[in-house]
């Protein structure tokens, strides 16, 4: 097949381009820089007849002048007898003055089309004019159109480069094409017009263009998109209820995405439905898809997770750390792994595994061995230091979202689990060639999900174990250096003059250095960086046992012996700089943070930093980013804790890191909510944070240093001096537990710092931490935890004499009676938060809580009262400029107005709301906005769109928002299922929803077993 139905006209071969235009756009403008004296025609039928000169309307005059530019436009050059045009036009009852009204509308259209008759003077053809419309043999033909002048014809094209990128293996560009075809149709092709011709061209073009879009669809669940894949089908199904392939896709997309009883409910469906409209049963394809997924067929299950594709080219990652200009030796080594890494292409992964101790250089030589072999992997390599030497490995689960979005998938698209991110990882890699770096593996199971695992990728391990356990890996035991090969080493740093005059003292520094090259590396770096010595002179240093602190032997004892030497040789600024930095948790550190820990001038930091990497005591593990080696960090720590460094100077490094980051979170929480109280409450702060200049930068900064601000809040617990403002800090970064990006670790941080205020008695700071946990629990939907927190913070905080936590409590207390159907005690809450509020001078603080009592005289059947307080609400946030929580009053004015019965107004505001989150990366606010929208969809009887907008919600609320918010989401997707007819499915969704609400013990389940009822009794 290539694309196009049958019966669609064809460009003639000698008038199609020769290649596919870069975009429609660019395909449809092909011409309209071309030096002629009047701007090219451009037409369009995949919608309403349409023309353009240049970016100028063409008036084509009425309907049944638009069909016969129509039926002109679909010949391609052909030309159409006036018998045909007036059978096109009037079918077999045409009026008695056809020939006529024909005649008379070619020739208006000939003088819109060509005002200055350029085509007729250029001998009627068109080849060298503009396009026209001629007359020729009895009959009328448009001649003369550009390249990509007509929206079909670039369609037709795109459509055929799609099917041969796909027929390539290439799906993401196929994909990629298609999405630009289907984007040329703009509405019902030939729209408006008359006659039978445009009828026949109108059902063939729209089953053309169902026949592309589920080609599209097939390819995105080739590619795993399955998740997204079942709003849109969903909303297909019910706009093309007999169509089976449509329903077979379906099936597929839910059945991958965990939803087997979906996926057969949608089969008993589609079998019901075939049998009561035509008397027929499911083709053999559906039905075997059936029985497939009732066996629970492996085939069916990969890919199991989403692989958008980028927005243009696929983004190749080049993560790889620089190779040492000086390596030396291993070329046994490297021709091996060279040799292996070569084969990969027609494997279906090629992996080697490099054990050895720490310093051995099994980085190096993988590093090196990864830069050579880039050639043979053209779209990328990822790095990761899995840490698995430190005491806290990297989990999988994290490098598979990191390598994840080094790939270009959206954290919106990344799953929770790791089974799904695993096989998310292995189909966005499908049919690329890529090399995978795994520096510094703890075990197999560490490494197992993280390797490509298909045809052309090859991964290369590192590990201090040797794994015997990984199934088909090559593996390598990486000794010491040869003695040749170390001397080589240190001649290559120190430089050949120095160590020719001391051979015999340079043996001696290598053998000091157990042959170990991070050692050697360490010490010759060390004498090259200083003229006045000998080498000589560096190994009657190492020959002090004194300064290796341990003998040099195989294992960490030799690693921490190169550190000693590397360190002793530091000059005095860089000893500190090192130590310090060392005290610092997080898996890196941004040189801003750095320069907080040292106390210094950004600039005089960096230059400390960069001449640490140049010692190898320090890694750059990206462009202002720095990370220690983790058994460097833990001998820099060992160094600071020694009588070098006193107690209250490695206490003052870190204040001053805790106010940096508590600083710079009060400003991304100030510039995203202008006129918030909150940052004037917060715990002072001696050194200054960063300074943003708009909310993006803000949010970046935010999302970017999560783990390590969260790193330094556990690791400020240990002291009352600085707990108060580690809970502060975690207050000012809440955005952090809403987004879904680091919901998980937010909340172990919440939790640790309300058992570290509370051991330590510290009632106010124990009030303000609850109420971080309290946002936790409500985000997550525990209710009842979240109810007993906020009760708790009250009385602590009332004690303490503290009124903002009082407020956010109360505040917080009413919405949670909202959702347990108290609305006597929510009203109360709410009245006294907005009382507080008020005292403090609050204003945002005092719209939330009109917002949120909106919603309990919504509950409460006050509606005009609810649409004014949620009004208020927005004028609040408005005047000062508050878009974020204006966009929560937006949310909560669209429920108001959806129970007032005005729901064009109410998807106005809700669609208004969701785009304000989707651009902050509120993820929980953005599902809740596609869940009310369908809410919205339901009550105005657009069953399809509710079902599309119920989808798109909870493959946004996946991992976030807790169960209870699931569950209502199924219920009101059930609803809408059952509009369309799909009742089977309807019946799923409202199980499932009934089961959530029976275990969290929710009254909702009674109405949703009513529901159920029905379908049950049927």
């Amino acid at each position: 097949m290539d694309g196009v139905p049958d019966g669609v006209p064809r460009v003639p071969e000698q008038r199609r381009p020769d290649s596919t235009p870069s975009s429609p756009e660019s395909a449809m403008t092909a011409g309209a820089e071309r030096p002629t004296r009047s701007a090219t025609l451009r037409f369009s039928v995949l919608g309403p007849v349409r023309a353009w000169r240049g970016d100028e309307p063409v008036a084509t005059g009425s309907p049944q002048q638009r069909a016969l530019l129509a039926a002109l436009l679909l010949r391609e050059g052909r030309t159409a007898t006036a018998a045909e045009l007036i059978d096109a036009l009037w079918g077999e009852e045409p009026p008695s003055q056809a020939l006529a009204a024909v005649r008379t509308y070619a020739s208006r259209l000939r003088k819109v089309l060509d005002p200055g008759g350029e085509g007729r003077r250029s001998g009627g053809t068109g080849a060298t004019g503009p396009a026209a419309l001629v007359s020729e043999s009895g009959g009328y033909a448009v001649r003369g159109l550009a390249e990509g002048a007509l929206d079909l014809t670039v369609a037709q094209d795109l459509a055929t480069a799609a099917e041969k990128a796909r027929s390539a293996g290439d799906l993401c560009h196929a994909r990629a094409t298609l999405r630009r075809a289907l984007a040329l149709w703009d509405g019902e092709t030939l729209a408006g017009l008359p006659g039978p011709y445009a009828e026949a061209q109108r059902v063939r073009l729209e089953e053309w263009r169902l026949q592309l879009l589920e080609s599209r669809l097939d390819m995105d669940l080739e590619q795993g998109c399955h998740a997204e894949a079942v709003s849109e089908l969903t909303a297909l199904t019910a706009a093309h209820p007999l169509r089976e392939r449509l329903r077979e896709l379906l099936m597929l997309a839910l059945y991958r995405s965990g939803r087997q009883a979906e996926a057969l409910a949608v089969y008993a469906d589609t079998r019901r439905l075939l049998a009561d409209e035509l008397g027929v049963d499911p083709r053999p394809g559906l039905s075997e898809l059936q029985q497939r997924i009732l066996k629970a067929d492996p085939a069916l299950a990969e890919p199991s997770s989403p692989a958008p594709e980028p927005a243009s080219a696929p983004v190749r990652p080049a993560q790889l750390p620089a190779t040492v200009p000086d390596f030396t030796g291993r070329s046994a080594f490297v021709r091996e792994l060279g040799g292996i890494l070569a084969s990969a292409e027609g494997r279906v992964m090629a992996v080697s595994a490099l054990a050895g101790i720490g310093g051995v250089g099994k980085t190096t030589l993988a590093v090196h061995v990864a830069h050579q072999a880039r050639a043979a992997f053209p779209d990328g390599q990822l790095y990761v230091d899995l840490q698995g030497a430190g005491a806290r490995a990297a989990d999988p689960e994290a490098v598979l979202g990191s390598f994840l979005r080094a790939l270009g998938t959206a954290d919106s698209a990344i799953p929770d689990s790791l089974e799904e991110r695993a096989a998310l990882y292995r189909s966005v890699l499908a049919g690329r060639r890529v090399l995978v770096l795994l520096d510094n593996a703890r075990d197999a199971a560490q490494v197992r999900p993280l390797l490509p695992g298909t045809d052309g990728c090859a991964a290369l391990v590192t590990s201090r174990v040797r794994m015997v356990d990984l199934a088909g890996a090559h593996l390598i035991d990486l000794d010491v250096m040869s003695p040749d090969e170390a001397l080589a080493l240190f001649t290559r740093i120190v430089g050949e003059e120095r160590v020719a005059s001391e051979r015999k003292a340079a043996l001696d520094v290598v053998a000091a250095c157990g042959f170990l090259p991070l050692a050697i590396r360490i010490a010759a770096s060390r004498l090259a960086a200083r003229r006045t010595w000998t080498v000589s002179v560096l190994a009657a240093k190492l020959a002090d046992e004194r300064r290796r602190l341990d003998e040099l032997q195989a294992g960490d004892l030799a690693v921490k012996a190169t550190f000693e030497l590397g360190y002793g040789q530091l000059e005095p600024a860089q000893a500190r700089a090192f130590r310090l930095l060392g005290l610092a948790d997080g898996p890196d550190i941004s040189l801003a943070a750095a320069a907080a820990v040292l106390d210094l001038p950004v600039e005089d930091t960096e230059d400390l930093l960069e001449s640490l990497v140049d010692t190898s005591l320090l890694e750059s593990a990206a462009s202002g980013r720095y990370r220690f080696h983790d058994l460097v960090r833990l001998y820099a720590r060992a160094c600071a804790e020694r009588d070098e460094l006193p107690p209250s100077e490695r206490w003052s490094a870190l204040s001053r890191l805790l106010d940096f980051y508590l600083a710079s979170a009060a400003g991304v929480y100030a510039i995203e909510r202008p006129g918030d109280r909150l940052v004037d409450h917060l715990e002072p702060t001696a050194y200054p944070g960063l300074r943003f200049d708009n909310r993006h930068a803000a949010q970046d900064w935010l999302y970017a240093e999560a783990m390590c601000l969260l790193a330094c809040a556990r690791q400020s617990a240990g002291q009352p001096e600085t707990l108060p403002r580690a809970i502060d800090m975690l207050w000012a970064a809440h955005d952090l537990s809403e987004s879904g990006a680091n919901s998980r670790e937010y909340e172990a941080t919440a939790e640790a710092l309300v058992g570290a205020a509370r051991s330590h008695g510290l009632g106010r700071a124990e009030a303000r931490a609850l109420m971080t946990l309290v946002n936790v629990h409500h985000v997550g939907g525990r209710f009842e935890r979240a109810e007993e927190e906020a009760e708790r913070a009250i009385r602590l905080a009332q004690e303490s004499d503290d009124l903002l936590p009082v407020c956010w409590a109360r505040n917080a207390r009413g919405i949670i009676a909202l959702y347990q159907n108290r609305h006597t005690d929510g009203e109360e809450h709410l009245s006294r938060a907005i009382e507080h509020f008020r005292a403090l001078g609050d204003r945002p603080g005092e719209a939330a809580a009109l917002c949120n009592l909106s919603r309990i005289h919504l509950a409460t059947g006050r509606t005009r009262s609810a649409v004014a307080l949620a009004q208020e609400g927005i004028d609040i946030y408005d005047a000062m400029g508050n878009s974020m929580r204006g966009a929560n009053a937006r949310y909560a004015l669209g429920l108001a107005l959806t129970q007032s019965g005005k729901l064009d107004e109410a998807a106005g505001r809700l669609q208004e709301a969701l785009e304000v989150f989707r651009d902050s990366r509120q993820r929980l606010w953005e599902g809740m906005s596609l869940f009310r929208l369908a809410e919205v969809d339901l009550a105005a009887r657009r069953a399809a769109r509710a079902a599309a907008n119920a989808e798109i919600a909870l493959t946004v609320l996946r991992g976030i928002g807790g169960e209870w918010r699931r569950g209502n989401v199924l219920t009101v997707l059930g609803r809408a299922l059952s509009g369309i007819g799909q009742t089977g499915r309807a019946q799923v969704c409202w199980q499932e929803a009934a089961g959530i609400y029976e275990e969290l013990g929710s009254p909702e389940a009674a109405d949703v077993r009513a529901l159920l009822s029905p379908v049950q009794a049927a």
